[in-house]
């Protein structure tokens, strides 16, 4: 898989990790894709016999794909550093200007596209955008955070 080193440095685990596939990553951008598992656990109420995806988790998807991956890519200065590194990177959003334009459903493949607006003393800024597999913009938006690197101690 391209980018293993970036999935390994991934702060999130199991059912929230919303990041299935980078296509494409450099310093100014990322494409990334998830697949809306529909077993998720967040269907299971949101809206019982008519499913849709919470804006939360789209939004949620957004800021994993366009802000986690490039910042650790940022940070990393796009080196492959081993998976045995002890640091862990802890994703902090300052903020978030979402504009929802199309509905997400269970079982859709959606793809995330993030412009770096900027990356300057530890803040990164991105334009992202999220399509489903027709290319239909589903939401658009403006993230800003902090991707702090903590390194373990040894217990």
């Amino acid at each position: 898989m391209l980018y293993n080193y970036i999935f390994d440095l991934l702060p999130y685990k199991s059912s929230f990790r919303f990041v299935e596939e980078i296509s494409f990553l450099n310093a100014d951008k990322v494409i990334g894709h998830y697949t809306l598992r529909e077993d998720a656990f967040f269907y299971e109420d949101h809206f019982p016999g008519n499913p849709v995806t919470p804006g939360a988790i789209l939004t949620e998807i957004m800021a994993q794909i366009g802000l986690v991956v490039l910042g650790i890519y940022l940070i990393t200065a796009g080196s492959e550093q081993p998976a045995d590194d002890a640091s862990l990177f802890f994703p902090l959003l300052s903020s978030v200007n979402v504009e929802f334009h199309k509905m997400a459903l269970p079982g859709q493949r959606l793809t995330v596209t993030s412009k770096k607006g900027y990356f300057r003393f530890d803040k990164l800024k991105c334009h992202v955008e999220m399509h489903d597999a027709a290319g239909e913009l589903v939401a658009k938006g403006i993230f800003a955070g902090f991707l702090k690197k903590i390194v373990n101690q040894p217990a």
